[in-house]
């Protein structure tokens, strides 16, 4: 007998589409759990926030199964629904910055598994305009290689095929001048190679941050600007800064706000957790605080 239901959403292309031989599988795992399931191939960009906002609110259960992409979607659709309906994530995409940071597992069926036997537990997600993101907004260098590479590129080489696509990326990289203020008042202005606005240690596979100094609970984002170096030396510094995770060189910008007003170039385009967004002169990210309710299994 069937006492809750569910939204089941999966992108069967995300990754190496490893998840697609095990979805009779994982479907009959969540109705011996007593789900009745409605469950939703996608077919574009945009399709998983559609169903989800959609169906949210009659649901009991929210999983989805896919890549970073595929999870903000989720996000999106549940909080543009207005309801506070939980989501159960099942990894397998090609980075998985989010999952990787909760350490959610990488076994699609024993992520499955963790999602019935989970518990809801809050995090924090980040407001971009109007559009929500799990775990970064960013722009500049190599931060076009996330929704730039093709899929089948992906499928077939996986997280490579982001490297491989920074690295053609290189003969084009320029700085971008942005300003920045926080809620408090501090105001950074500069050129900038790189930017996150960030909720997570993992950052499009590539960078990672000190989890000592990232916490996706505290109602705060962490803001990591990276300047040009001039020369060899101010390189070698800033390379060094970012993988001791210590972050006190003067290329460097780290600091924690809750709200941050940006002054950018109309025309710059950003990433939201690893999918084009289209930039704005002046945009407003904000932290909302446990915004996102996810299935997570509690620890020992």
């Amino acid at each position: 007998m069937f006492l809750k239901q569910m939204l089941f959403v999966m992108n069967p292309y995300a990754g190496m589409r490893k998840a697609n031989r095990y979805l009779p599988d994982i479907l009959a795992l969540f109705n011996r759990a007593g789900y009745r399931i409605t469950a939703h191939m996608t077919a574009g960009t945009g399709d998983c926030t559609e169903i989800t906002r959609e169906l949210a609110g009659d649901m009991d259960l929210v999983v989805c199964a896919g890549g970073d992409g595929t999870f903000n979607e989720a996000v999106n659709g549940v909080l543009l629904s207005g309801a506070r309906t939980p989501i159960g994530y099942i990894p397998c995409g090609s980075t998985n910055d989010f999952a990787n940071t909760l350490k959610l597992s990488a076994n699609v069926l024993q992520a499955a598994a963790d999602i019935v036997e989970g518990v809801p537990t809050s995090y924090d997600a980040g407001l971009f305009r109007d559009r929500y993101f799990t775990y970064v907004a960013s722009f500049g260098a190599f931060t076009r290689a996330s929704y730039a590479t093709p899929q089948n590129i992906k499928n077939a080489l996986g997280h490579t095929a982001y490297l491989l696509s920074g690295i053609q990326e290189l003969s084009q990289i320029h700085t971008e001048h942005l300003r920045f203020e926080t809620e408090d008042g501090q105001v950074i202005e500069d050129d900038f190679l790189f930017g996150a606005v960030c909720n997570s240690t993992s950052v499009g596979g590539i960078l990672t941050l000190d989890p000592r100094q990232v916490d996706m609970t505290d109602g705060r984002l962490e803001l990591l600007l990276v300047r040009s170096p001039r020369d060899l030396q101010e390189l070698n510094e800033c390379i060094v800064a970012l993988q001791k995770k210590v972050y006190n060189c003067a290329m460097i910008t780290f600091l924690s706000a809750a709200r941050l007003e940006v002054t950018a170039p109309a025309d710059m385009p950003w990433t939201l957790d690893g999918e084009k967004a289209e930039g704005s002169g002046h945009i407003v990210i904000e932290n909302r605080h446990l915004a996102i309710r996810l299935m997570q299994k509690e620890k020992p």
